[in-house]
């Protein structure tokens, strides 16, 4: 693509910014450290989450030297509106412990002193510093032209083919600084950074879509998609048919046993425990004999009720019924008994005539 071809696509870029986004320019009193302490946090954010996280860095703790001795964790929970609270907390961390071991203090007003080429080179030796949040402190603190693109700017402008593969791995956006003036850096930073920031928090939303579209009408077919609810369920169906088809020949879990073979696991157990109750009797009956105690009558009554076996159900049945009609005439009632008994008692009494 010509130089001119892409300050052209640049400068059309812009246009279309300004119609979505409102430009928000970094304030000129912030000290140099701060700025870069806040690159860190504005790096793939919006810039109302990176104000707030920024904010409770400075407040949430006693100084910058607690913040450096903080954990990543704690850190990242008073970061959490940022996209990445633990990525963000680990480049501010390492920033601050650099900057502490380099010079014994949280200062870098001395890099305004030094001309751009060295200021920048000090920069990008700190530990925990990145392209984004170097260019950044270049633009809003140095009065250098640089203009910050993070991952979330390259992935949009991938997308409407502004950026190649290539640049999209080296993480540059070539001729940037070249197509757009120094004094409306700040300007056209801001934007790019905002579409960049949306591109982040949702790739799918349609106004992104909207906003991309209009950069390069040809992009449709590369805008990211989400997956279609009908394709997702056919293939959860499939998986599931699967799963169902490999486990089918497979030995059921102990744990899953069906109805059937958990009754015939019971009438098993059953039928054993019937089993060892006479062989159960028999060894404490000879426990008994060896130790020589001579069991009660109440133990002799329980173990002959146990081991005798039980009657029939008719036999039950038959003798619970009333006696017959000869056994009954052959025994005979009590008060005939008396009667035969007073009768052979007068009889004896009786005087001879």
């Amino acid at each position: 693509m010509s130089a001119s071809s892409r300050s052209a696509q640049y400068s059309n870029l812009g246009k279309i910014l300004k119609k979505h986004y409102k430009p928000v320019l970094p304030p000129a009193e912030r000290p140099v450290l701060e700025t870069l302490l806040f690159g860190c946090c504005l790096e793939n954010a919006r810039y109302d989450a990176a104000e707030e996280a920024f904010a409770a860095l400075v407040h949430s703790f006693f100084d910058f030297n607690e913040v450096r001795v903080s954990s990543v964790r704690e850190l990242s929970e008073v970061m959490a509106r940022l996209p990445d609270p633990a990525a963000a907390a680990t480049r501010a961390k390492r920033i601050l412990q650099d900057v502490f071991e380099a010079t014994y203090s949280f200062e870098l007003e001395e890099i305004r002193k030094q001309n751009l080429g060295p200021a920048v080179e000090r920069l990008e030796k700190i530990g925990g510093a990145t392209k984004f949040s170097v260019a950044y402190v270049v633009q809003a603190a140095l009065g250098g032209h640089a203009i910050a693109v993070d991952s979330g700017t390259l992935g949009a402008l991938h997308i409407v083919e502004l950026v190649g593969d290539e640049d999209l791995s080296a993480g540059v956006v070539p001729g940037l600084e070249r197509a757009i003036a120094k004094n409306k850096g700040a300007e056209f930073g801001s934007l790019l950074h905002q579409l960049g920031a949306d591109f982040v928090a949702n790739p799918y939303a349609p106004a992104l879509h909207e906003i991309l579209l209009q950069i390069n009408p040809e992009a449709k077919r590369r805008l990211p998609k989400r997956r279609a609810a009908k394709a997702v369920e056919t293939e959860t169906k499939r998986k599931a048919g699967a799963s169902a088809a490999a486990g089918a020949g497979a030995p059921s879990p102990s744990g899953s046993e069906t109805s059937a073979e958990k009754q015939s696991a019971g009438t098993q157990r059953k039928r054993k425990a019937a089993a060892e109750k006479p062989a159960k009797r028999s060894k404490k009956s000879a426990e008994e004999s060896a130790s020589g105690e001579e069991p009660s009558a109440t133990q002799r009554a329980d173990r002959s009720a146990a081991e005798k076996p039980a009657e029939p159900l008719e036999e039950k049945k038959s003798g619970s019924a009333k006696p017959s009609a000869a056994k009954r005439k052959a025994k005979p009632s009590a008060a005939e008994t008396s009667e035969k008994d007073s009768t052979a008692s007068g009889l004896s009494k009786r005087k001879p005539r």
